[in-house]
């Protein structure tokens, strides 16, 4: 029989390539993350990695793929048990952008503590690529997300439609060519690491009309923000960004032509949602609608 401890520490191994590095991150001495690999070799009966240099032999990569589905396959079957059961201690793990996070889910998490102080909240700080990883391997119970596609084995469920504007002066005189006394390139300051959200506004920046232009990559939507209020250029963000933001200075345009995307949320097909789970959802639900009534 094998045990699923020694699985864990071969994948583990397998990933890291090195046996101090997998030591370290499963909490465990060397010696015994060598047992175990040893433990698994003697009853399945083959050999399963070269140490010098490092590599899996045919029957490792054979074991890992299997191995890796099985973990996976527990750890979903965890989640889903402890909401059936309605957990009420644990730890419930969202994955989300800082942008969505800050703008949606600080109000929603103060009244989960408030409702169920006995589950820990754990926010990922991601891509909206990241946290579709995270979900579809029970990494996280939850993702926020932008531009999702629909795809196995992933639900996605729109909260709502996002549209784009640019914030900073000097579009307009841009478009017509004017490009003031140094006859410099405009920049536009574009997110740098969410490679979903770039895919789709990177295919509608020639819908902006620049004769030319040059780009400068920052890593959050308020980083965008901040370097267009400064003067550096102009940015492109999502319109429900700067709904919290008071007296802005620069100038805001509207892009309608450029195309909406969805703002939402997705979990596993099939998967089991805890009563924690869905009050979360109502409460983000509530945000947004409060939000909108702001605007």
């Amino acid at each position: 029989m094998l045990d699923i401890h020694w699985l864990n520490t071969f994948v583990t191994l397998a990933r890291l390539e090195h046996f101090g590095k997998t030591a370290n991150e499963l909490h465990m001495t060397q010696p015994n993350v060598s047992l175990h690999i040893k433990q698994l070799e003697q009853t399945t009966r083959v050999k399963l990695i070269e140490r010098n240099p490092f590599r899996l032999t045919q029957a490792g990569e054979r074991l890992l793929q299997s191995a890796q589905n099985t973990l996976m396959e527990l750890q979903i079957c965890q989640a889903d048990l402890n909401a059936i059961n309605d957990l009420c201690q644990g730890t419930l793990t969202i994955a989300a952008s800082d942008i969505i996070s800050r703008l949606l889910l600080i109000g929603p998490f103060q009244l989960f503590k408030q409702e169920f102080p006995g589950i820990d909240l754990s926010l990922l700080n991601t891509t909206s690529s990241q946290a579709a990883e995270l979900v579809k391997s029970a990494k996280a119970d939850l993702g926020f997300v932008m531009a999702q596609k629909e795809s196995q084995p992933l639900h996605f469920t729109e909260l709502q439609q996002v549209k784009w504007c640019a914030l900073g002066d000097g579009l307009k005189e841009w478009q017509q060519g004017k490009f003031g006394d140094n006859n410099e390139e405009p920049t536009l300051i574009l997110l740098g690491h969410d490679t979903r959200t770039r895919d789709l506004i990177d295919s509608a920046l020639p819908k902006l009309n620049l004769p030319k232009y040059r780009v400068m990559e920052v890593g959050s939507v308020d980083a965008q923000i901040d370097w267009a209020e400064a003067g550096f250029g102009v940015a492109i963000v999502p319109e429900f960004s700067l709904h919290p933001k008071l007296n802005l200075q620069t100038a805001i345009s509207p892009l309608p032509e450029f195309p909406t995307t969805s703002l939402g949320y997705i979990v596993r097909q099939n998967q089991v949602l805890s009563r924690a789970i869905k009050q979360l959802l109502h409460w983000v639900d509530e945000e947004i609608i409060s939000s909108q009534r702001v605007k």
